[in-house]
């Protein structure tokens, strides 16, 4: 069939327009394709992967110009891109801004402390309830299983839009690994990558490890449960004291539950508050609502547990576990190994969705304190082998206990801590004791206009000593007139210290010399089992006998010395009324001895200006306050007054 004309120039006019255009695409520059956007830095890292993310913040109440609070909110991502599974993992975030961190999702404070917290000088993390992390190896890349994200949200000071509050760095802080200098991306990320040190090395081969190894520390805490049902469990708790020189008296031992559980029953200890209303009002009281909760113990989210007298220790109900019922007193293994450990049990009962006998979860942010004791930093439960019981009905086996956690503290000494004794030094040359530092032991924050927390602690007779700082007054401003000694107004504060020690060089002579030590108890109760070690730089090699205490060189120490009251001395007796109560001031508990040393072991040893004074004292593991000076070989005025006061000091003490 013919095609008309007039189509075919329609379909010549359309093949030309449609050649002009592909030309004209041709003739036209080609816009480059977007460069690929770089793999995220975790990608680069095979080890463990942090990233610190600032999100966002604002100003707060109240409105302060020169210190402005902020809250601030960011995350922590902890990722682990290396060969084997992290167990336990524990991060440090350089916080620098007088940090308040008000909560932490998926993670707890590693050292204890519940929040709020202070974290301005940097603080670890540790995982909870995610504590390890598995590698893509164990779970094909599930991320899931090896990552976690931490949610921080918190109070900084001074850092306002647009300056970004970002930590000063990040890392991890497990044993074997090593991390990079931290990186910033941009003004509000920061990352780095950890890297194991040694991947070939026997603890780190076992990618199936269940349980990480047991750790060493000054005090260990172990959580093991002995006993499981679907809604409750029987836990067993040991404290033991591993350092020579820890100890506790009257413990105190605090943790918080973190799935709503609550004590029902306790064997060996008791808490210190019994308190059942979070109960009754809470969850807990919906989902018992047959229980009879008179009989429950505590339901406070973080008790406070206290040990027994020893007079509960056969008791049927309470007492009848092995190492409880001391009044809570833990003392060092070289003094008595067997009163080293503290135990007790408690019945605990889980809210949903736990109800299963396999749920268990240790409670979080362990405490422990004493009464004049070292300060104790715990760290957080981790997983461990089961413990090993020996078989109650006494036959030769074990029992293993079905999960089991430790908890390692060490003891620390924190810029804020007050000392609960003191020392005083005193020196056959010179007739003028040096008494312990005002307010070695804290004073008012705003003292009185009756005495100055700043004057240094006027010179003393050495029979002073013997007086309580209250009835010394003149004894010290007759003391300064016989010596010619200007005395501030207004005079120093005392000391205000439970307990204080003099140190006494006796005697120096070309063989040898000799100290005396004496320990004044000024509290209401007595020290029973008492120790004091004292550091003595140069001194300890020349050691020869401590006469009247039981006295040894420190094991593993070349320069401390260890004492303790022999049998029927091992008291520290409390402070007592005077003869004459309405006339003569109240009389401390004492306790002296003499201790000899031989210069042969010690050549060149400097006794009288330094060599022959304590560096460190500790009582019952508590470091006192040292003197800020030492006694001087200044002529003294009265040979007579200097021998009459040490002669009168030793009398006083022989006859008490």
């Amino acid at each position: 069939m013919a095609v008309p004309a007039q189509l075919h120039s329609i379909i010549f006019s359309f093949i030309l327009l449609l050649l002009s255009l592909f030309d004209t695409s041709l003739s036209q520059p080609q816009t480059p394709s977007p460069a690929p956007a770089p793999p995220p830095p975790s990608d680069s890292c095979n080890g463990i992967f942090l990233l610190y993310n600032y999100t966002g913040g604002h100003a707060i109440p109240p409105t302060d110009p020169t210190n402005q609070a902020y809250r601030f909110e960011s995350t922590l991502t902890v990722l682990n891109n290396g060969r084997h599974e992290l167990k336990s993992w524990r991060a440090f975030v350089g916080f620098q801004h007088q940090e308040l961190l008000v909560s932490a999702s998926n993670a707890v404070l590693a050292d204890g402390s519940s929040f709020p917290a202070e974290v301005g000088n940097g603080t670890v993390l540790a995982g909870f309830p995610i504590s390890d992390l598995k590698s893509a190896v164990e779970t094909a890349g599930d991320r899931a299983q090896m990552e976690v994200r931490v949610g921080l949200v918190g109070t900084q000071f001074g850092v306002g839009a647009p300056d970004v509050p970002m930590p000063l760095n990040i890392s991890l802080v497990n044993d074997g690994y090593s991390c990079l200098n931290a990186t910033n991306q941009g003004n509000n990320v920061m990352h780095v990558c950890c890297i194991q040190d040694d991947i070939n090395s026997d603890s780190n081969n076992g990618v199936n490890d269940e349980f990480l190894a047991r750790q060493e520390g000054d005090l260990v805490i172990m959580y093991d449960v002995i006993r499981a049902y679907s809604d409750n469990y029987w836990a067993q708790v040991s404290i033991s004291i591993h350092n020579p020189l820890g100890r506790l008296d009257k413990w105190q031992l605090s943790f918080d539950w973190m799935r709503e559980e609550f004590i029902y029953a306790m064997r060996g200890a008791y808490p210190y508050v019994v308190d059942t209303t979070d109960c009754i009002f809470g969850r807990q009281g919906q989902h018992y609502k047959e229980m009879d909760f008179s009989q429950v113990l505590s339901c406070e989210r973080r008790p406070t547990i206290v040990d027994l007298p020893p007079t509960r220790a056969n008791d049927s109900i309470l007492g009848r576990i092995p190492f409880c019922c001391r009044n809570g007193t833990i003392l060092p293994p070289l003094m008595d190994p067997s009163k080293s450990i503290s135990s007790f049990n408690m019945q605990v009962y889980k809210m949903p969705p736990d109800l299963n006998r396999t749920e268990l979860v240790p409670p979080q942010n362990w405490k422990i304190k004493g009464t004049m004791n070292p300060e104790y930093e715990c760290g957080s439960p981790i997983r461990v082998t089961p413990s090993q019981f020996p078989d109650p009905s006494g036959l030769p086996s074990a029992t293993a206990s079905i999960a089991s956690w430790q908890v390692v503290c060490n003891i620390t000494q924190s810029k804020q801590a007050v000392p609960r004794c003191c020392v005083s030094y005193s020196a056959f040359f010179n007739d003028s004791a040096i008494p312990c530092n005002t307010c070695a032991c804290g004073c008012n924050s705003n003292p009185s206009q009756t005495c100055s927390a700043t004057e240094p602690a006027l010179l003393l007779r050495p029979d002073a000593l013997l007086i309580p700082f209250e009835n010394r007054t003149a004894e010290a401003l007759s003391w300064a007139d016989i010596k010619r000694r200007s005395v501030p107004n207004p005079l120093p504060c005392g000391d205000n210290c439970g307990v204080s020690i003099n140190w006494h060089l006796l005697s120096d002579h070309k063989d040898g010399w000799t100290a005396r030590i004496t320990l004044f108890n000024w509290d209401d109760s007595s020290f029973e089992d008492w120790f004091a070690a004292v550091q003595l730089d140069k001194a300890v090699p020349g050691f020869e006998e401590v006469y009247t205490f039981n006295g040894s060189k420190l094991l593993g120490s070349n320069d401390t010395l260890f004492m303790q009251g022999r049998p029927g001395l091992n008291y520290l007796l409390a402070e007592t009324d005077g003869a004459k109560p309405k006339k003569d001031p109240r009389v401390p508990g004492t306790q002296q001895s003499v201790i000899s040393f031989k210069k042969k072991s010690t050549p060149g040893i400097e006794v009288a200006t330094g060599d022959g004074f304590p560096t460190k004292v500790l009582f019952n593991g508590e470091e006192c306050a040292l003197p800020t000076r030492l006694p001087s070989k200044a002529p003294m005025v009265s040979g007579r007054s200097s021998v009459f006061g040490f002669l009168t000091l030793a009398l006083l003490l022989l006859m008490q």
